[in-house]
C-alpha cells in the first residue's frame, strides 16, 4: 500500500498544481520547498524547458531533496539555502509557490516585497496559509483570518486572482485548505 506522499509525488501534486496554474516551460520558486512535496511535482509539470527554484533555510530537508533528486535524476530543480531573500534576479519567475509557511514569519511584509521583486509582471503567487484562525491556528497566523492576510499581501502589491479549497499534502498527510493565486500588480 502507498504512502500518502509516494500518491502525492506520483500522480496527486501534479493534478493539484496544474489546477491552480502550473504550466510547462514556467519559472518556479518553491519557497519553504523543505523535502520538495511541491517542487518535485512542478518539475514535472514544468519540463525541460522549465525550471523550480527550491529555497528553504533547513539545512536537513534541503539535503533530503537534493538525495530525490539525484536518486530520481532530476534535471531541473536548482535547491537554494537561504532564508528569506532568494539571490533570484528581478521579474525572474513566473510563478511562487508558498505554501504552509507564512505562519513561521515574523516579518511577512519583507517576505511579500521579495516575492514582488522576484515575479515577472502578471506573474501569480500561490499562498497556502495555513494554521490561520480558522485553520489549525498556530505562531505568527493564529489570530488573522484568511481575509486579513488576503488585505496584508495585497498591500505588498498583489491581487486577489483566485480562492480554491483544495485537497493538498501537508507534512506526510491529505488535508483540505485555501490556497490564495495573487497577480502581481
Amino acid at each position: 500500500m502507498k504512502g500518502n506522499v509516494e500518491k502525492w509525488l506520483e500522480k496527486d501534486g501534479e493534478e493539484f498544481l496544474r489546477a491552480v496554474g502550473v504550466k510547462e516551460g514556467q519559472k518556479i520558486l518553491d519557497f519553504g520547498c523543505g523535502e520538495g512535496h511541491y517542487a518535485i511535482p512542478a518539475a514535472k509539470l514544468v519540463g525541460v524547458k522549465g525550471r523550480v527554484y527550491a529555497v528553504d533555510k533547513d539545512e536537513q530537508a534541503l539535503h533530503r531533496l537534493m538525495q530525490i533528486i539525484e536518486e530520481n535524476r532530476i534535471k531541473n530543480i536548482e535547491v537554494i539555502k537561504k532564508e528569506s531573500k532568494t539571490s533570484l534576479e528581478n521579474n525572474f519567475v513566473d510563478f511562487i509557490m508558498c505554501y504552509d509557511v507564512v505562519h513561521y514569519v515574523k516579518d511577512r511584509k519583507t517576505l511579500y516585497h521579495e516575492f514582488h521583486r522576484v515575479l515577472r509582471p502578471k506573474g501569480a503567487l500561490s499562498l497556502y496559509p495555513k494554521h490561520h484562525e480558522n485553520d489549525h491556528p498556530l505562531m505568527e497566523l493564529a489570530h488573522m483570518k484568511l481575509e486579513d492576510i488576503i488585505e496584508e499581501v495585497e498591500e505588498a502589491g498583489f491581487s486577489l486572482q483566485k480562492k480554491f479549497l483544495k485537497r493538498l499534502i501537508h507534512d506526510d498527510y491529505y488535508n483540505k485548505g485555501y490556497i490564495l493565486n495573487f497577480w502581481k500588480d
